[in-house]
């Protein structure tokens, strides 16, 4: 297994001072598949056996969910910023680390892996599994490519984060 997080760039004051972007394009355009099979190998055989549909959180968390629906052959779910998908749609609002936002998915059912890029406070995946349970799904787990294990640590009430970088 290669290091994933060797690919990973720092990008310091993105998108504004203060804040320390992780750059995951370089990793996706040299390791895309080891990416794929890391984050994969975060659920066993049974779990993805329950997995109806993967959901990925817009925007770089539709690549990744993506190309995990397509390697286990589930269904894919799109978690979008307002405006950004057609009515009908369920929406909700939430805190950023730098400012605010508007999820929107729309309604349906079954049992979701929530997928995300990069997990920092947390307040995004908690608003998107929210989120999807407001639109009537049920949110079996929640991974994510970076874990930046910010202090203090962020807690997922349903199952720990899985990540397949930590920093």
């Amino acid at each position: 297994m290669i290091d994933l997080k060797s690919y990973i760039r720092n990008v310091p004051d993105f998108p504004q001072p203060g804040i320390l972007f992780r750059d995951i394009s370089p990793l996706l355009r040299q390791a895309f598949g080891e990416t794929i099979e890391a984050l994969s190998a975060l659920l066993d055989a049974r779990e993805w056996s329950q997995v109806d549909a993967v959901a990925g959180v817009e925007s770089r968390g539709f690549i990744l969910a993506s190309a995990l629906a397509l390697r286990h052959g589930k269904g894919f779910v799109l978690v979008r910023k307002k405006g950004k998908l057609p009515p009908p749609v369920v929406e909700l609002a939430y805190g950023l680390e730098y400012g605010t936002g508007v999820l929107e998915m729309q309604a349906g059912t079954g049992r979701l892996l929530l997928v995300d890029d990069v997990l920092a406070t947390g307040g995004t995946l908690t608003a998107a599994a929210s989120l999807a349970e407001l639109a009537g799904y049920s949110v079996l787990q929640s991974i994510v490519l970076v874990d930046l294990r910010l202090k203090p640590p962020f807690r997922w009430d349903r199952a720990p984060v899985r990540a397949a970088v930590e920093y």
